[in-house]
């Protein structure tokens, strides 16, 4: 992954959101991390995420309910193991990644009937999950043509910002479940103008997160990390490919009507 970026002396893993150890570990006789581990380990993961959200989808369509029970238990699993790999030293686990992409498998499935209008019978519901499809791959595909030419620069200040953005909206995210939970309103989330400029700057904060994930990669390829560094750039990239994908769904089911 080319471009131009930071200088090696600096630490490159206080710059990524997902909890890579500040150093390697003694490598010993593992061999050195590819690009083709990242893309394999990268496929393997996706690859769990679309079966388990296939499984989630067709049990949606014989029992609603227990659908939905799985849909919350993949969003609270798969927040779960992104925690354990941030504060648990699991970076490159995988055993950690794979079980995310179990759980965000089955959330993705869940999620994507609800939203879609496919539980209540929507006639386009199939096209709606097909364009957020469409979106995240062509999203993903131009921001690596961003990076790979160097257009934008992860530089520290960069990854702070976007740091800095993200938690802010985690926090408005999270204020707005509240308000729904004791007031019944969402504002963020109820598809008017407030909702739809919300969605708009988390698919734009998404797409940037793709030049971070490639950033890490590209520092752990050229530092000869260990290869099982692979499965860390893995569940990132999935992280950000599923609040793309969740995102753009979201988007496009406002204007349904």
């Amino acid at each position: 992954m080319g471009g131009q970026h930071t200088p090696y002396g600096q630490d490159p893993y206080g710059q990524q959101p997902y909890g890579a150890p500040a150093a390697f570990p003694a490598q010993g006789a593992e061999r050195p991390i590819t690009v083709d581990d990242i893309v394999t380990k990268t496929g393997i993961t996706l690859s769990v995420i679309v079966v388990f959200a296939l499984i989630n989808f067709g049990i949606g369509t014989v029992n609603a309910g227990i659908a939905i029970a799985l849909t919350f238990v993949g969003a609270i699993g798969g927040l779960i193991t992104v925690l354990v790999q941030a504060f648990g030293r699991k970076y490159g686990s995988a055993v950690v990644t794979l079980l995310y992409a179990a759980f965000e498998g089955l959330f993705v499935g869940g999620f994507s009937m609800l939203v879609s209008g496919w539980m209540v019978g929507s006639a386009d519901a199939g096209s709606l999950i097909l364009q957020a499809v469409m979106g995240t791959v062509g999203v993903f595909a131009g921001m690596l043509f961003v990076y790979k030419t160097g257009a934008i620069r992860v530089t520290p200040k960069f990854t702070r910002i976007m740091t800095g953005c993200i938690i802010g909206v985690l926090v408005l995210a999270l204020g707005n479940l509240l308000l729904f939970v004791f007031t019944g309103m969402s504002p963020l989330r109820d598809g008017g103008p407030l909702a739809i400029v919300f969605s708009l700057v988390c698919i734009g904060l998404a797409a940037m997160s793709f030049l971070t994930d490639f950033d890490v990669a590209d520092k752990l390829v050229r530092s000869g990390a260990p290869a099982k560094m692979a499965w860390g750039v893995a569940l990132g990239l999935a992280v950000t490919l599923v609040w793309l994908y969740t995102e753009i769904l979201r988007l496009l089911s406002y204007f349904r009507d």
